[in-house]
């Protein structure tokens, strides 16, 4: 049986089991009881422990140049709020962003649910600086993987870009918060710089498509996925194709997600999974929400946080056929209305919860 993970304050709404058990646990350690006080004031309550927790003195943190000195966390940093005037400005606009995911998730998500350790398979630990990271792929998670490797490497590793594509991605360079004890993950949960990155969702599934189904190198996908679509939603398909599965189209790709017999099958591979079914912004409360469509200001602001500015700079996208709208509303153009607005339903979550608009180029009627 898999262990859960209770978790009052610095999780977000819903990650507390409401058995007389744990409500009295809650009761004891945080001073309310979730049977008998509505949730709204519990919410309150618990957010005014969390600021009051983290403005409390925590373990110093070592410093790589001078031995015995200490600094402030990356958490404490943030919640003492005197940082450079620049610094702040673009704190302010990540800590925005995590405002609008807490109400949105006060406003749609109404299921309550608890955490086990498997589900903690994405966030990233640094223990060195006091930093989880929930990556997301196709919003920059490799370059983020290689300035862990870097910051979590004692050494080894200096210079992010030097790092290959491929080894960023081997399991085991990082460690996850799904490897440690329950109270090790706790633990780190509520001392912890807690942050993700997001994107547009359609702009990020078109990216994912290109990706995955569109250049030839990838034939492990086109095995494992493409051949399944073409066998699922094409009439008459070639043996090649069934053999190959590389030539799948974005409206067979569709079909697949949209499809419910997909993740009745199987949940969906990372690469196209809901940013929310990967990273549950709604249980566990990160501090910072970075975007794709700035990524360099908002990465420069967590490593500011993390106290490596000067020394590590976040890798700049070298790209020139970067996915963005525009290549998103061309790839769209083939999908009928009918598939947009089951796409749309089903990437809903993520464009309400990120505080992003839905796209001008969707017909959905």
């Amino acid at each position: 049986m898999r262990s859960n993970i209770t978790i009052a304050l610095w999780m977000s709404h819903g990650a507390i089991q409401t058995t007389a058990k744990w409500a009295h646990l809650i009761e004891r350690t945080w001073g309310f009881n979730l049977l008998t006080q509505p949730w709204s004031s519990v919410k309150q309550r618990a957010v005014r422990r969390e600021h009051e927790m983290r403005m409390q003195p925590e373990p110093a943190m070592r410093t790589d140049s001078r031995p015995g000195k200490s600094r402030r966390s990356p958490l404490q940093t943030l919640y003492k709020g005197d940082q450079q005037p620049e610094l702040l400005a673009a704190q302010r606009s990540l800590q925005g962003r995590r405002e609008h995911l807490e109400q949105g998730c006060l406003s749609h998500k109404r299921k309550r649910q608890v955490l086990s350790p498997e589900d903690l398979k994405h966030l990233i630990v640094d223990d060195k600086h006091g930093l989880i990271y929930c990556y997301v792929p196709k919003v920059a998670c490799t370059n983020w993987k290689r300035v862990l490797m870097v910051l979590t490497s004692d050494g080894r590793y200096i210079n992010p870009l030097a790092i290959p594509a491929n080894e960023a991605h081997v399991a085991g360079n990082l460690r996850t918060l799904s490897e440690f004890s329950v109270p090790e993950i706790n633990r780190r949960l509520r001392s912890y710089l807690k942050f993700i990155f997001v994107r547009e969702p359609f702009e990020r599934l078109v990216s994912a498509y290109r990706n995955k189904f569109t250049r030839s190198y990838n034939t492990a996908f086109h095995k494992r996925y493409g051949t399944k679509i073409i066998r699922r939603n094409r009439p008459d398909p070639e043996p090649e194709a069934l053999e190959k599965g590389s030539d799948v189209s974005f409206p067979e790709f569709v079909q697949y997600l949209v499809d419910p017999r997909t993740q009745r099958e199987e949940p969906f591979n990372e690469h196209w999974e809901r940013v929310h079914s990967l990273c549950h912004p709604c249980l566990i409360h990160y501090d910072l929400v970075g975007k794709y469509e700035t990524l360099e200001p908002d990465a420069q602001a967590v490593l500011e946080l993390a106290g490596v500015q000067g020394t590590l700079q976040f890798p700049t996208s070298g790209k020139s056929t970067r996915t963005d709208g525009n290549m998103a509303a061309r790839f769209f153009k083939h999908i009928s209305p009918f598939y947009q607005k089951k796409l749309f339903n089903l990437y809903r979550m993520d464009f309400l919860l990120f505080n992003y608009s839905t796209p001008e180029y969707l017909r959905t009627r």
